[in-house]
């Protein structure tokens, strides 16, 4: 690692630690993300390989953080060969930003003019990601870097990241973090496509306007797939065949309540009509009918941004 200096350790997750780091050659700061990995006979993992892939695949985007290169030190007597993936860096990510408006005694939320240019970058990336046939799983603030000083929203962290093949193959129902999983995930849905990946927009739109409370509070201290599932329907109505068809042939669908879906303009009152209508077509049970990313760049919520900053 001689090629860096000044290494401090700045996150840590399931995949390995991540620290901020110079680079000696151009001066660069750049985070330094360390795999962790058993380098074996069949070397690198595949879903170390995967990740490094699609990041390369989807370089073109200022809407994905960019991997600038990646590092394999050499194996010594005392020690196994560690693998670098090389970021550029940014501050922060969308959490930890929305965390230190809420604790400012000047502002204690985003505006609504921050959150309608945040989820406009965000579906810009997503929508780069699908065209690509890449199905990131795994959406959330945490997951989303901002430049602030440019005022950038980058898409990071596709360690479960697909890119889809065809015909299409079951996956794992155990992605996404738990309080931005479509439903059909919840359910045991094992064929699914992008637009688990607009649920969990729509749920970060919805947890990025205060006013939203009772949906923010709610959703962020869901702990168990069988909270979600009962805290969805209360929100969005029960789950019927006409609504959703196919819903009760999921492995883990069972008898609700009847409830019938909010009023989401009375639940964020400070959200402007075409937000609410674009919040409700990507909270739609059924993906088919569920917006699409390129579709939201589209909806009306977005005519009064200035377009020509992106």
């Amino acid at each position: 690692m001689e090629k860096y200096d000044n290494l401090e350790k700045i996150g840590e997750g399931t995949y390995g630690k991540v620290y901020k780091a110079t680079d000696k050659a151009t001066g660069r700061l750049v985070a330094l993300k360390k795999m962790h990995l058993e380098i074996g006979d069949q070397g690198i993992p595949p879903t170390t390989l995967r990740e490094i892939s699609l990041l390369k695949m989807l370089y073109m985007s200022i809407y994905v953080v960019h991997l600038l290169s990646v590092e394999l030190t050499e194996k010594t007597s005392n020690s196994k060969p560690v693998l670098f993936l090389v970021f550029e860096h940014l501050d922060t990510d969308l959490k930890k930003y929305m965390d230190s408006r809420r604790c400012s005694p000047v502002s204690k939320s985003l505006s609504p003019s921050r959150i309608q240019s945040f989820l406009y970058q965000l579906c810009m990336g997503v929508f780069h990601c699908h065209r690509h046939g890449v199905l990131h799983r795994d959406l959330k603030p945490q997951n989303l870097l901002l430049d602030q000083r440019r005022g950038i929203l980058k898409i990071a962290d596709f360690g479960l990241g697909r890119a889809l093949i065809f015909p299409p193959k079951s996956y794992t129902p155990g992605v996404v973090t738990l309080c931005y999983r479509a439903l059909e995930i919840l359910l045991g849905s094992t064929h699914y496509s992008f637009g688990v990946d607009m649920w969990s927009v729509g749920c970060i739109f919805g947890v990025s306007d205060s006013s939203f409370l009772s949906f923010r509070l709610n959703i962020i201290s869901l702990n168990h797939a069988a909270d979600a599932v009962i805290f969805i329907p209360r929100i969005c109505g029960t789950p019927t065949e006409e609504v959703r068809p196919g819903v009760t042939s999921l492995r883990d669908w069972h008898a609700y309540p009847q409830w019938k879906p909010r009023n989401l303009g009375l639940a964020a009152p400070s959200l402007e009509p075409d937000g609410v209508d674009l919040l409700s077509k990507m909270l739609k049970y059924n993906p088919a009918e569920r917006t699409s990313a390129k579709e939201a760049l589209d909806h009306p919520y977005f005519r009064s941004l200035d377009k020509s900053q992106f």
